[in-house]
């Protein structure tokens, strides 16, 4: 595995403490979220809570993306690869503006476009994602676009671990380093699991830095809950000039719940009201006993 990006670039200025505090308040605001709407239905909880960390840093420290210019061409642009996780971007758009926080507790009613995958009527979705595999060849060919018009786009595509198992990701990924797309960013969901299984249990991912450079892409990994790590991994990029970048953020799935933190039966979950109130209390610090912890039961 290759070392954490903290490890390698010494000189990169860390944000400040007030900036970190910040996100971490928005990312446990996102994980909130996210529990309240693992209920009357469920949700993809495990995953979304991997990659909450990340989505609010790109959106709110690296992306130039804000609800005043996403009809710019010339702004950048994130698509979400591993669209079960949407409720993670969704509970981030409700923190930065981009939809009223109320909005969320439609989350599978038919009166609104808030369900399991990604709907372009929710102001800063890029695509309807949701079958796996797809959304990189997608940001190929707007990075493509970018490249012809000559504009200074970021184009960043978030791919799950397990989607990594179709096809199509390698695919897109030998054409983006034949066309020396520096413009476009990988970044890779590194929590271990694809829906109820280990990776490494399933078809074995690693070396996954080693497959993407001998693709024609450039690496780094970085811890995807620390924001330090974050920042110092997004903060030189293109890595090389003429070559796509790739970002492997470990992760771990449920992170912030230590009760369904990496268990492979946390993948789709609809808890019941009582329970999602236990598991708000565990994200503010509170114990859950063993024995309640089991019976918190994926359905």
């Amino acid at each position: 595995m290759k070392k954490m990006i903290s490890d390698v670039l010494v000189n990169v200025k860390d944000m400040d403490k007030k900036k970190v505090a910040d996100l971490k308040e928005t990312s446990f605001k996102v994980r909130e979220h996210i529990i309240r709407m693992s209920s009357d239905g469920g949700c993809f909880i495990g995953a979304s809570l991997s990659c909450a960390d990340l989505i609010v840093f790109l959106y709110k420290e690296f992306l130039n993306i804000s609800k005043n210019n996403l009809n710019d061409p010339e702004r950048d642009y994130l698509f979400l690869s591993k669209g079960h996780d949407v409720i993670a971007f969704e509970g981030t758009f409700a923190e930065i503006g981009f939809i009223k926080k109320e909005r969320l507790k439609n989350h599978l009613k038919t009166n609104d476009f808030i369900y399991w995958h990604p709907n372009r009527n929710i102001p800063g979705i890029e695509f309807h994602s949701g079958s796996l595999g797809h959304s990189l060849g997608i940001a190929i060919g707007v990075a493509m676009d970018c490249k012809i018009k000559k504009q200074n786009n970021k184009i960043l595509v978030i791919l799950g671990d397990g989607e990594l198992d179709e096809g199509s990701v390698w695919e897109a990924a030998l054409v983006a380093g034949a066309k020396k797309l520096d413009n476009l960013i990988a970044v890779v969901d590194r929590n271990h699991f694809q829906a109820n299984m280990e990776t490494e249990k399933l078809i074995p991912l690693n070396p996954i830095a080693d497959k993407f450079e001998a693709f024609g892409w450039k690496v780094r990994s970085c811890d995807g809950h620390d924001f330090y790590d974050m920042e110092k991994a997004f903060s030189r990029l293109p890595i090389v000039a003429g070559k796509p970048s790739v970002i492997i953020a470990e992760t771990a799935r449920g992170k912030g719940l230590p009760s369904i933190e990496a268990r492979a039966d946390r993948w789709f979950v609809n808890f019941t009201g009582e329970e999602v109130e236990m598991l708000l209390k565990e994200l503010h610090g509170g114990k859950i006993s063993e024995l309640t912890s089991d019976t918190i039961v994926a359905r």
